[in-house]
């Protein structure tokens, strides 16, 4: 059992990887073998659409065919059981890399057909982590929800199984004092981090649980 994680946050020990990286423990509790992928460590851009991946008896015919530091990170995709995609909101989205990550990861396996179909070869369990500044009325209201529920319309037509969890009102800095923030209290954000922050951790232990296919 390998289960993979892909952290799409510029920062690697803070909300998003954190979360990542107790998934990715809850697997291992169940001898799964994991691992951690920086997308920001990586070198990549989003799809070009050269439309290789569509070309009828074409070599790239359902892979991406640009060379970077994305190719070996798919070709580990195909030998998993399962992937837990990580991202924080920016601006009502997920980051600029992980979103380019996503085009070429879903492109070259949804075919351009009627109905559309799948080209991955396997059926693999798929979760995603969003972590926010907003409180989750605030996600309601502004519409996130569409945005969650399309990602997981697509890994569940191409891989299979998917869920997602959210983490909401997230604590940014280590000190508030020094940065132009006066729209957020810092000691409740901290009360949140403390109070809050270790349910969320303790819910993405248990995804990565039932990913490995524990409990």
């Amino acid at each position: 059992m390998k289960v993979m994680a892909i952290n799409g946050s510029p920062r690697k020990t803070w909300n998003t990887a954190t979360l990542l990286q107790k998934a990715l423990e809850g697997a291992a509790s169940c001898g799964a073998e994991t691992e951690l992928i920086h997308l920001y460590d990586m070198n990549f851009k989003g799809c070009v659409s050269c439309f290789a991946c569509k070309t009828i008896g074409g070599k790239s015919y359902g892979k991406c065919a640009v060379a970077d530091d994305l190719t070996a990170v798919f070709s580990k995709i195909e030998q998993t059981d399962a992937i837990i995609l990580g991202s924080p909101i920016y601006f009502g989205s997920v980051s600029g890399e992980m979103k380019s990550f996503m085009e070429r990861l879903l492109f070259p396996n949804l075919t351009y057909t009627d109905p559309p179909q799948s080209l991955f070869p396997n059926k693999i369990r798929t979760g995603f982590i969003y972590t926010m500044n907003v409180t989750e009325d605030q996600m309601k209201e502004w519409g996130y929800v569409q945005l969650f529920n399309h990602h997981e319309r697509y890994l569940k037509m191409i891989f299979g199984e998917s869920e997602y969890l959210c983490c909401f009102d997230t604590y940014q800095f280590d000190d508030y004092s020094k940065v132009v923030s006066s729209r957020f209290d810092p000691e409740k954000k901290s009360g949140r981090r403390q109070e809050v922050f270790p349910d969320d951790c303790e819910k993405a232990f248990q995804m990565g649980v039932r990913f490995a296919g524990g409990r």
